[in-house]
């Protein structure tokens, strides 16, 4: 996720941005990004965004040039779903801090190869345990 994106999604968690700044970045971003780590970071913020208030953002040509812009449409962003909105922009942080810090890898124990499996398979064979 880029860090404007995360900038105001952490401003609006702390009651500080405004809800029009928070969905013009995040469908800014998302529609702009490639990665498709900051989609699925900033998915759930997207659902709710489209769930309230389809339209709210809009898809405008740009020019010559392949590709669009965002763009806020004219119409607000329903206030009665700030509160899911904010819970959204926390998990998308919370995935988003996930994600910069990769998991350290748990060490597995070696598989054996196939000639340790057969020698395994002939020395039980000549132990006698059945």
């Amino acid at each position: 996720m880029s860090s404007p994106v995360r900038r105001e999604l952490e401003e609006y968690v702390a009651g500080r941005g405004g809800v029009t700044r928070v969905v013009a970045a995040v469908m800014d971003a998302y529609y702009r990004e490639d990665a498709s780590t900051t989609r699925g970071s900033l998915r759930p913020v997207v659902d709710v965004i489209e769930r309230a208030a389809p339209g709210v953002v809009e898809l405008a040509a740009v020019g010559d040039t392949p590709g669009f812009r965002v763009r806020l449409a004219e119409r607000p962003f329903p206030e009665q779903y700030a509160n899911e909105l904010r819970a959204a922009a926390e998990v998308a942080l919370r995935d988003w801090s996930a994600d910069a810090v990769p998991p350290s890898p748990t060490p597995q124990a070696p598989v054996p190869g196939m000639l340790q499996r057969v020698l395994s398979a002939i020395r039980q064979l000549f132990s006698g345990s059945r």
